[in-house]
């Protein structure tokens, strides 16, 4: 579910203003994870789509891969495609990732995956209001954990040959860590963009969707990570 961070478009005039693009950040944001949920009861509830995708593994790398390469591509080109097409990229990657989340279900027990998103969402929330009142620059964790990232994405990938549960906890513990950090440094650096402005009304609408994406990426990797920690498998 890792996936890489995408970069946040650069304001470079006044159009807009914070007050109306964070609200449309968050608005994205939140259509992004309704969606997901959606899509992950519809595949719980076709036993047919749970077979093909979770009984064959290449089927379900692709998948996964497919989620990759959705946020490369879209971060990528957000400056050269429409609005349209941007938020139609992290519409059907909100989708995607819905469909391989309903494996979530297959292993954790509902009441556990419930208290999990409540502990994340509350922790999430508390930090983006960090991020978003505090007035120490977090410019410095920015670095910080985007390394924490990597190494998360490199023991992740490891692990996979590996099948270590002592690397599955350390990974899980370094990442609620990393993504608390990127939770309240994503948020400040969404705010000052949105104060800045943009060049155009295109670019602000661009921008919020990659501010959109860049949070989700972050509550659902602390989601995933709370849920390793705390979640009771069925």
């Amino acid at each position: 579910m890792l996936n890489p961070k995408p970069p946040i478009i650069t304001a470079t005039a006044t159009v807009g203003s914070a007050s109306r693009f964070l609200p449309r950040v968050y608005g994205w944001m939140t259509a992004g994870l309704a969606l997901t949920a959606l899509a992950a009861l519809l595949t719980l509830s076709s036993p047919d789509l749970l077979r093909l995708i979770f009984g064959n593994r290449m089927v379900f790398y692709v998948l996964i891969f497919g989620e990759l390469g959705l946020v490369i591509a879209l971060s990528a080109a957000i400056n050269r495609i429409g609005v349209t097409t941007a938020t139609l990229i992290f519409l059907l990657y909100s989708a995607l990732n819905g469909v391989t989340f309903a494996a979530i279900f297959l292993v954790y027990t509902s009441s556990s995956i419930a208290s999990t998103f409540f502990i994340a969402a509350g922790t999430f929330a508390a930090m983006s209001v960090y991020g978003y009142t505090t007035r120490r620059d977090l410019t410095g964790w920015g670095s910080f954990f985007f390394m924490g990232l990597v190494g998360i994405i490199i023991a992740s990938l490891v692990n996979i040959f590996l099948q270590s549960a002592m690397i599955t906890w350390v990974v899980s513990y370094i990442g609620v860590f990393v993504f608390v950090g990127l939770t309240a440094y994503d948020t400040q650096k969404i705010k000052q963009i949105g104060e800045a402005g943009f060049a155009s009304e295109d670019g602000r609408k661009k921008a919020a969707i990659i501010g959109a994406l860049r949070l989700y990426l972050d509550f659902i990797n602390l989601f995933l990570m709370l849920l390793r920690i705390l979640g009771n498998r069925r």
